[in-house]
């Protein structure tokens, strides 16, 4: 019922009219029965602009740190996910990701479209990413088809770390479904499993355009991170390092103020010139008159002597 009132009523009529969503192969998402709506992952906004589009309701795989916020906002995120029928997923992988993967399987054998980012996280650039296999253990053991949806210029209307989206419009685009029943009976196997994950990503590839790199997207995040750390520390040392321009002190300023007279401290280096240092003393005037005088008398005996 919540998830009826939210798409129709209140946030439905308010992303259309402000995004204005263009769709193309809608009809390619089966009526009745059950499905895996597997979708490239740009921003966080797809979770929203997908299953408003979709004529059926779709429980999508979700993080879990949606659901584990603090706060006003972590709490209200958490509970519009659960009400909208968002699954937790944990990333860390083994036994917590195998138990997502069993209740994205109930869904589906409830009859009920399920939604997953192959990905397994947002793209950090706008690429596409090499997908994970959950999706094609969960469609070798089900033998549901498999529908490759791409989103369209939602990096741009929400990029990473951006609350407030921008207003303009997004599109979305449904490819055929894809069959893999030409698998069945080899679910288990490793090499099946990767072979059906880079089909669908191939698929996604095609459909969205996206330039496609073999490597995990959370691999590409933590080098990035980690390059971000490194240079975070860098500017850290080098600020530490740098010493400030030697100014001069205005006289009555600084360590020396307050000091008698030719007083120093233990240490401390005489600079000749500097505020503070006594300049040479310069003759009295009767004594350079004297000097004069004595040497001319001496230059004036120096004949009478000869």
């Amino acid at each position: 019922m919540f998830y009826w009132v939210m798409k129709t009523i209140f946030i439905g009529p308010v992303v259309n009219l402000l995004f204005r969503p263009w769709v193309k192969g809608m009809d390619n998402v089966p009526t009745t029965g059950p499905a895996i709506l597997v979708s490239n992952h740009l921003s966080f906004s797809d979770s929203i602009f997908l299953p408003l589009a979709v004529p059926r309701p779709v429980s999508f795989l979700a993080k879990s740190e949606y659901f584990t916020g603090r706060g006003l906002k972590g709490k209200l995120t958490a509970a519009f996910f659960r009400l909208t029928n968002q699954l937790p997923i944990d990333r860390s992988g083994g036994a917590a990701s195998e138990a997502a993967l069993r209740a994205g399987v109930k869904v589906l054998e409830s009859g009920n479209l399920l939604g997953i980012y192959p990905e397994g996280t947002r793209s950090p650039d706008g690429r596409l990413y090499r997908g994970k296999t959950g999706v094609a253990k969960m469609a070798l053991q089900t033998g549901v088809p498999v529908i490759p949806v791409a989103m369209i210029g939602t990096d741009k209307v929400q990029p990473i770390g951006r609350r407030i989206p921008n207003i303009r419009r997004i599109g979305i685009i449904v490819g055929e479904p894809l069959d893999f029943s030409r698998y069945a009976g080899l679910e288990n196997d490793r090499f099946v499993q990767r072979s059906v994950t880079d089909e669908i990503m191939y698929e996604l590839m095609r459909l969205s355009g996206q330039e496609y790199v073999d490597v995990y997207a959370s691999t590409v995040k933590d080098k990035m991170s980690a390059a971000r750390k490194m240079s975070k520390a860098a500017e850290n040392r080098s600020a530490a390092v740098r010493l400030p321009q030697s100014e001069s002190p205005e006289p009555g300023v600084g360590p020396s103020a307050g000091r008698r007279g030719g007083h120093k401290e233990p240490g401390e280096i005489t600079v000749i010139g500097a505020p503070g240092t006594a300049a040479p003393k310069e003759p009295a005037a009767g004594q350079d008159r004297a000097g004069s005088a004595t040497d001319a008398e001496g230059q004036q005996e120096t004949p009478h002597s000869a």
